[in-house]
């Protein structure tokens, strides 16, 4: 591998040099001799991590051999990993939760678990007189199968490196922890996507004083209870709302565990999102023969040439890893509805529940206006969509989630939207024939909500999933009436249109106390004609530290595909590496 920046030998990189070690070496060296530099950080330092792995495979031989059992590197530390096909957070989480009650269960230590602060880790808590048999019941636990322990401090993320808990000395090391996170390491058979810590199950020792059991820590809902009370069998959604089991719901999915709880926290707290939440996307094969061929008899309404520029409908395959990135990263979507022009990828498997491919023609209401190749007309009918939920999340096909999301990073329990305004700036003046499309939509968005509400919009939104109501949008459907039917009949993006499900509802939904701005997701935007764009996409890769990316680019011909989808094609199958129950088998 001679790609300096390819995901792997740039995280191997980025581990062994130091940020302002790398800052100094940009502003001295160019970038050839950084390229040649990098390869061989990188090299030695994979080296090494092979040799630690090695070593860790021989002394353990027992706990490591077999298909389902694998050496891998996380950091700089060796780590024996289980191996499963189809494996996600939040099976991960599970795996490790129910490991944990069922050492303690077999060991006959009272437990229950508590809803901590992470939606990602879960939490046990035992009485600090059961010590010993607690700490005997993990140790054999991970003997068994190879788990690893470290202790935790508060709330906060785990600080140090986890040790093996198949090591006697580990024990020894944790015989005075508050709270111990046990973690059995799983990875999928490419070893690409490993979860780890972040998805362990924290044992939390209570402690008996005056009367009441408290915790070590602060929790969710309490932090000290009555040392006798009733327990429970309770719902996943009662201690993270990173789940597919709704609060409220009379059933679970399958796979979603019951757990014991004690009842005064086994409750739906008034922060959770009850409400069912749907996904939308939007998608167009741009190299379908007949969807060129009509495309190119209407092609003369376009008023800009970025309105019927090619890269508005090349296809990179983004929605199989956007899709792989809801499965990852968003278990509680109810329904995925995919709205198109009678189209279906071909790798789609369209009889999965939970997926319904709608066609143009079942949201416009005037038949008339179809054929339609603006993204502006569709995003208008979105509400139309018969069994959306209320309350649903529109993306791009380019959109991904890169880490665990819950749905009040996009909706308040109350209902109210979020969303999330961009340093971009919406240009001033009036509207021109000069403009391209997002623009003049911009200025006729900011006219609007001007005349209405008398205040100016200036920002942008950023390509995030854009969190809507059908209530609101049926709102401007009728509040914007001429608007909203100019932009409908409009065949290609037109300097009259409004954008309205990617910034009209926001400000419109603001206006009247049904959203509110939110900085709480980190982003990134990826521009494939950007020259560092590589740089970027390994970096990305070797952190994951932000929640949404987007991949994107609007100036992009036919001809140029082929090259992007090499670049981009490696690092999506990297970060995305499991398929999604909507991918034929």
């Amino acid at each position: 591998m001679r790609n300096p920046e390819s995901p792997r030998l740039l995280g191997v990189y980025r581990r062994a040099v130091p940020d302002r070690v790398r800052r100094a070496v940009v502003a001295q060296v160019d970038a050839d001799v950084r390229r040649r530099v990098k390869l061989r950080i990188a090299s030695g330092t994979a080296a090494a991590e092979r040799l630690r792995r090695n070593r860790l495979a021989r002394r353990y031989a027992a706990l490591t051999a077999g298909p389902d059992r694998a050496v891998i590197s996380v950091g700089r530390e060796p780590k024996v990993a289980l191996i499963a096909e189809g494996i996600t957070p939040l099976r991960a989480r599970r795996a490790n939760l129910e490991a944990v009650l069922g050492a303690l269960a077999a060991a006959g230590v009272a437990h229950f678990c508590v809803p901590g602060k992470s939606d990602t880790s879960s939490a046990v808590a035992v009485r600090e007189e059961d010590r010993a048999a607690v700490l005997a019941a993990l140790a054999a636990a991970c003997a068994r199968e190879p788990g690893y322990a470290t202790p935790v401090g508060g709330n906060g993320p785990v600080s140090r490196p986890s040790q093996p808990g198949f090591a006697a000395g580990t024990w020894h090391r944790l015989r005075t922890a508050a709270v111990v996170r046990l973690t059995w390491y799983r990875a999928d058979p490419t070893h690409q996507l490993k979860l780890g810590d972040a998805y362990g199950c924290d044992v939390e020792f209570w402690r008996e004083e005056d009367g009441e059991l408290t915790a070590p820590r602060p929790g969710r809902v309490t932090a000290v209870l009555p040392p006798q009370g009733r327990l429970v069998d309770a719902p996943e959604c009662c201690f993270t709302d990173f789940t597919d089991v709704r609060p409220g719901a009379r059933t679970v999915p399958d796979g979603a565990p019951l757990v014991p709880a004690r009842a005064e926290t086994a409750v739906v707290r008034t922060d959770q999102v009850t409400f069912p939440v749907d996904v939308v996307y939007t998608w167009v094969d741009g190299s379908d023969p007949e969807w060129l061929r009509r495309r190119a008899e209407y092609a003369g309404e376009a008023y800009h040439a970025e309105a019927a520029n090619a890269a508005r409908y090349l296809s990179r395959d983004e929605l199989r890893y956007s899709l792989r990135s809801l499965h990852l990263y968003a278990p509680w979507v109810r329904t995925v509805f995919l709205v198109t022009d009678d189209q279906t990828p071909s790798w789609l498997d369209t009889t999965v529940p939970g997926l319904r491919v709608v066609s143009h023609k079942e949201i416009f209401r005037s038949p008339e206006v179809l054929p339609t190749f603006n993204s502006h007309a569709i995003e208008s009918q979105l509400h139309h969509i018969d069994g959306l939920s209320e309350h649903f999340l529109y993306l791009n096909d380019d959109v991904m989630l890169s880490r665990e999301v819950t749905p009040g990073d996009f909706f308040h329990a109350s209902g109210l939207t979020k969303f999330f305004p961009s340093p971009a700036l919406v240009p001033v003046g009036e509207r021109s024939l000069d403009d391209p499309p997002v623009a003049a939509a911009g200025k006729n968005n900011r006219r609007l909500i001007e005349q209405r509400y008398g205040s100016v919009l200036v920002q942008k939104m950023k390509h995030m999933p854009h969190p809507l109501r059908r209530s609101v949008l049926a709102e401007i459907e009728t509040e914007f009436a001429a608007e909203y039917r100019r932009t409908e009949a409009n065949r290609f993006r037109s300097v009259d249109d409004i954008s309205i499900a990617s910034s009209l509802h926001h400000y419109y939904a603001f206006h009247t106390g049904r959203a509110v701005p939110s900085t709480d997701l980190p982003y990134a935007y990826l521009d494939l004609t950007h020259p560092w764009t590589e740089t970027r996409l390994g970096r990305l890769l070797a952190q994951r530290d932000r929640a949404v990316f987007c991949v994107n680019d609007t100036v992009s011909t036919e001809q140029d595909a082929g090259g992007q989808k090499d670049l981009i094609t490696p690092f999506l199958e990297a970060y995305f590496p499991v398929p999604s129950p909507y991918e034929k088998r």
